[in-house]
């Protein structure tokens, strides 16, 4: 088998031969940044996997690890703790932690590109100073915008806020579901109706600390990313000062679909890392896999499909990079991310059930842990818009440019 750090000098050695005329191409700061990543990723993460899948909890060292590595503030400025480096660079990081674990990589992308970015890009400087140095060196985030009833429809939100009659303070009352990092995060980004007469126009989002009466509920048994934890978060008269409002009142909406649109990239590069990491470990396996007295790599069946399948996680990469540029040089990305999730998802399950396939009945059990790759897939269609609410944004994106 190949050593990891070859596989990694042959990369390098063959990216780009004919100069930088390719769809994509890493600055030297993005590339050196991916293979730190890849080798954290690989020294720390990897020998924790399968306790905290079986624990379904984060280790604490793995927290712990992202920060001090300099993983969770990839886009935050250099001046409240952050790297400032490219949105291009926190996809990077989140695709390397998914191939290792896509637990991790979660917890890295919704602190990273939910939460930090709500704060860099809508609130004032008070509250970045406030809050963003923190959150770039122990502090973990968390964004809560779904509801027990209000999943797709996420703007049909029950969680109400109310100004006092001093206007010293909100306060918000109500229960969050589905709510990721939650069972670990000091600090929450919270989504609230003000006004339901004005309908998506009355919700307002806040910065909450845990400290001011946040109540986390029930933790969910998952399928997959068992180790990210994913809990009902309880509001009951939690007094939340007035200057902790971003933005502006009722302009919630805005900021959650803006939001939710870079998201929806970060879920597309973990599922492209989950899906590179499931083939990488098969490919490997099938050159190790004798049968009829030579390597299951060589039957031309088994070679067709793996082609199959690296050929898809390339295609995604590429539709998740070009979203990420494109956000980038402020140019529309809606319909881009979009893309990007549905064919990253649908990709990377398809390369996890095959990986299964590839290792044989071995494969079936919890020994390799192939099949966690699989496990860890399916949220990929559910998550951050579900994959049919992608296709309904493709669809109306796409008519509305040919002037439907």
């Amino acid at each position: 088998m190949r050593s990891f750090s070859t596989s990694v000098q042959r990369a390098e050695e063959f990216e780009n031969p004919f100069g930088p005329n390719s769809l994509y191409k890493l600055t030297e700061e993005e590339q050196m940044l991916r293979d730190v990543v890849r080798r954290y990723a690989e020294s720390q993460v990897k020998p924790l996997v399968q306790k905290m899948d079986e624990n379904e909890k984060m280790d604490p060292s793995i927290i712990k690890g992202l920060f001090e590595q300099g993983l969770m503030a990839i886009e935050t400025s250099p001046e409240l703790g952050g790297a400032g480096s490219s949105f291009l660079s926190a996809i990077i990081v989140i695709e390397e932690l998914a191939k290792v674990d896509p637990s991790v990589s979660v917890m890295c992308d919704v602190h990273n590109t939910l939460v930090n970015t709500v704060l860099r890009k809508y609130a004032n400087e008070h509250l970045q100073k406030k809050y963003m140095p923190s959150l770039s060196t122990d502090k973990l985030g968390s964004f809560c915008l779904s509801e027990p009833n209000s999943g797709s429809d996420a703007f049909a939100m029950k969680t109400s806020v109310k100004k006092s009659d001093d206007g010293s303070h909100y306060i918000i009352n109500g229960s969050k579901m589905w709510i990721t990092n939650s069972g670990e995060a000091e600090f929450f980004i919270v989504f609230a109706q003000g006004d339901p007469s004005k309908g998506y126009k009355g919700i307002s989002a806040f910065a909450v600390e845990k400290e001011m009466g946040v109540e986390i509920g029930k933790k969910e048994s998952k399928l997959g990313i068992r180790a990210s934890s994913t809990c009902t978060v309880n509001f009951d008269n939690v007094k939340v000062p007035a200057e902790n409002l971003i933005g502006e009142e009722g302009r919630g909406y805005k900021i959650a679909i803006e939001i939710l649109n870079e998201g929806r990239v970060g879920i597309g590069a973990q599922m492209v890392g989950l899906a590179q990491g499931a083939f990488d470990r098969a490919l490997a396996y099938t050159h190790d896999r004798e049968q009829f007295a030579k390597p299951i790599a060589k039957f031309q069946g088994l070679q067709f499909q793996m082609a199959q399948v690296a050929t898809e996680i390339e295609a995604a990469r590429l539709m998740v990079y070009n979203a990420a540029r494109l956000k980038e040089e402020g140019r529309p990305f809606t319909k881009q991310a979009a893309m990007a999730k549905l064919y990253s998802s649908q990709a990377a399950e398809r390369a996890a059930g095959r990986a299964i396939e590839w290792f044989g009945g071995i494969g079936f059990t919890r020994e390799q842990g192939i099949e966690k790759y699989w496990r860890d897939s399916k949220i990929g269609a559910i998550y951050e818009g579900t994959s049919n609410i992608q296709l309904n944004t493709i669809f109306n994106l796409t008519a509305k440019e040919h002037g439907f």
